[in-house]
């Protein structure tokens, strides 16, 4: 065989033979999967990345209402729930002391209110029967 006779190709001013040909296309397709894999794991682990990334932001809420529920106290609402309730207890019995009160009051001002009336009644017959007394003990 001749040079002649040889497959050959010529790309951008090189003389590419056929046998450099046979012997580039396997290295070039492993090159070429090598860089799809390298792709495709630097997609899948940014995947997983970004999948990681709200996780930790729901680690960081948990840990600020930690925080808050410390900052809070919310163990010891407890006690003063208890306080409060107790308190509570005491005003709506002094309300309802309150209450009775206010009753018998309404009920002394009805009793008392036509007293009043009564009593000056009372006071104009009584001077009227002192000037008449008055009046009997004067001669004639």
């Amino acid at each position: 065989m001749s040079d002649e006779e040889t497959t050959s190709i010529k790309v951008a001013g090189i003389d590419l033979k056929g046998w450099y040909l046979a012997a580039a296309l396997p290295v070039l397709s492993g090159i070429s999967g090598a860089v799809y894999f390298g792709y495709d794991a630097l997609s899948r682990f940014q995947d997983v990345e970004g999948a990681i990334e709200p996780l930790m932001n729901v680690e960081s809420r948990v840990q600020t209402l930690e925080q808050a529920i410390q900052d809070n106290d919310v163990r010891g609402l407890s006690s003063r729930l208890s306080t409060i309730s107790t308190q509570v207890a005491t005003v709506l019995e002094q309300q309802r002391q309150l209450l009775e009160l206010r009753s018998q009051v309404e009920r002394s001002t009805t009793i008392t209110g036509g007293l009043g009336d009564r009593l000056d009644r009372y006071d104009r017959e009584i001077e009227d029967l002192w000037r008449a007394m008055d009046e009997l003990a004067k001669p004639l």
